[in-house]
């Protein structure tokens, strides 16, 4: 399974090598849990998943975030530390090829968050610039702490907030979810078990219930989510439906996601929002006014890095940055963010922050023959 490496390929560890970021070697089948639980609903439904000789459900690695991450916590390695990587991952159904290499580098333990934000930015631009001399490249930058903090300054319901910070990065599942907040639609449960179940809030029997018929469908719970997952979603689906939005708070939202404004001028945008509708953003303007300066400091291009208070990335993990970077209309060079839960979801015993970006090296490919 081992592909051939670009001619570019060098120029990326060299860059790895100037920004310290040692080369990790990861295995290409890992443990699918990980990925079941902290993916994102997107990429869960294109993984490649196997069994073990004992059962135990693996997959091919679609990404290296979580299997740099849990290299990391076996090795006990310190921090802070920097780790590139460049190798083939695997999804289903991937426009261009279900095997594909990516590089990248993800900064763990770096406890400055606005300057670790800001250089993992930089080292992305820096690598494509690289790789794609003279190429215009446009930067966008979202905040899952924001759009958490947003939710959080309007009152919403804790299941409420957690239903819109998993949507957020999917225009369809984000516009969904608002659609029933404003008007939440009455939906009978599957069958008449599960609703009395959900509601005598009966969570252990409903798992049981679910994993009677998952059994009876010869759906193994490697297949997907497990009982107790579903049975989780299941009652918070219920709780949900129960809530109504005011208008004045639903227009606050929208108004926050519509958003769009260059890095510099991002934070007093915010800074209004947050005047005019008396939404909170505590902390979270504070760090991203901090990693605005920082990003700054490291001379991108004026007028290249716009935030865009809608975006965000399909992973679940994610808890402040977001970042993706475009050569005009192409598909994402570059994707990545902050993860600082990740690594104590894996087993660490103690919380340790992480940035990272991740580069698509066939679409760099591509736009290379372009130029050529």
């Amino acid at each position: 399974m081992t592909a051939r490496l670009p001619a570019f390929a060098a120029d990326i560890l060299a860059l790895f090598e100037e920004r310290g970021a040692g080369l990790a070697e990861v295995a290409v089948l890992q443990p699918a849990d990980p990925f079941l639980d902290m993916a994102g609903e997107d990429l869960r439904r294109r993984i490649f998943l196997t069994e073990s000789e004992t059962g135990e459900a693996l997959c091919l690695r679609p990404e290296f975030t979580i299997p740099v991450c849990r290299d990391h916590i076996a090795a006990r390695a310190g921090t802070p530390r920097r780790y590139g990587y460049l190798g083939q991952v695997f999804r289903q159904r991937r426009e261009g090829g279900a095997e594909f290499l990516q590089a990248g580098i993800e900064d763990l333990g770096e406890t400055g968050t606005a300057e670790a934000d800001a250089r993992s930015v930089a080292d992305a631009h820096a690598l494509l610039s690289r790789v794609l001399p003279g190429v215009p490249l446009a930067i966008t930058l979202g905040d899952q702490r924001v759009f958490e903090a947003v939710l959080a300054g309007l009152g919403l319901p804790r299941g409420w907030q957690k239903r819109l910070a998993r949507a957020f990065g999917s225009a369809e599942q984000l516009g969904a979810a608002l659609d029933d907040l404003a008007n939440p639609v009455s939906r009978a449960a599957p069958d008449a078990t599960i609703a009395a179940l959900i509601a005598a809030g009966e969570r252990d029997r409903l798992a049981a219930h679910v994993a009677a018929m998952m059994e009876e469908a010869a759906l193994p719970p490697s297949a997907g989510r497990s009982p107790q997952d579903i049975a989780q979603r299941l009652i918070e689906k219920a709780d949900l439906r129960s809530v109504r939005l005011s208008a004045d708070a639903l227009a606050a939202l929208k108004r926050f996601l519509a958003i769009r404004a260059p890095l510099e001028d991002a934070a007093a945008v915010l800074a209004a929002f947050a005047g005019e509708t008396g939404v909170s953003l505590g902390d979270a303007l504070d760090i991203f006014t901090a990693r605005a300066t920082a990003i700054t400091g490291h001379g991108l291009p004026q007028g290249a890095i716009v935030y865009d208070a809608g975006f965000g990335r399909p992973l679940d993990y994610y808890t402040g940055l977001v970042f993706e970077i475009r050569s005009g209309g192409s598909l994402p060079l570059v994707g990545g963010g902050r993860y600082d839960r990740l690594l104590t979801m894996l087993g660490a015993k103690a919380p340790i922050p992480g940035v990272g970006f991740s580069v698509w090296l066939d679409r760099i490919a591509a736009l290379r023959e372009q130029q050529a």
